[in-house]
């Protein structure tokens, strides 16, 4: 099972430290607003799952370095389901620059209710990400 997301986003000020570069820490930030894409892109929005008793959540998350990024970069960020089980599922996240891999994130989500238990992935979700 492959599914497959792409998005773009530019570097602003904000997400740079006083090197120059992207602060660490904001790879993070684009990764999560890609995963958001990409659940939107499917047709489902976190405002409409929360009220479906439906959350997601990061579980585990490591990020490999690999090259920087600089303000005005275009980044791609390319995610791909690699797994899907029961409640849970484990992302690859590549932050791409100019066709080269700067960050690898791999990303262990698991889906919970409003109580913070986990719950199946809703089978709407589990048939989109079949196709």
């Amino acid at each position: 099972m492959t599914h497959k997301h792409q998005v773009d986003y530019r570097v602003y000020y904000e997400d740079t430290d006083a090197g120059g570069i992207v602060y660490h820490a904001n790879y993070l930030r684009f990764a999560e607003r890609a995963r958001t894409e990409w659940l939107r892109d499917l047709g489902f929005n976190q405002s409409d799952l929360r009220k479906q008793n439906v959350l997601f959540v990061v579980r585990h998350i490591t990020v490999d370095y690999k090259k920087p990024a600089m303000l005005d970069d275009v980044l791609n960020v390319v995610t791909t389901l690699d797994k899907i089980a029961g409640s849970s599922m484990v992302l690859t996240q590549n932050v791409m620059k100019n066709d080269e891999v700067a960050a690898h994130l791999s990303v262990a989500i698991v889906c919970i209710n409003l109580e913070w238990k986990p719950v199946r992935i809703p089978d709407s979700i589990r048939k989109k990400l079949d196709k």
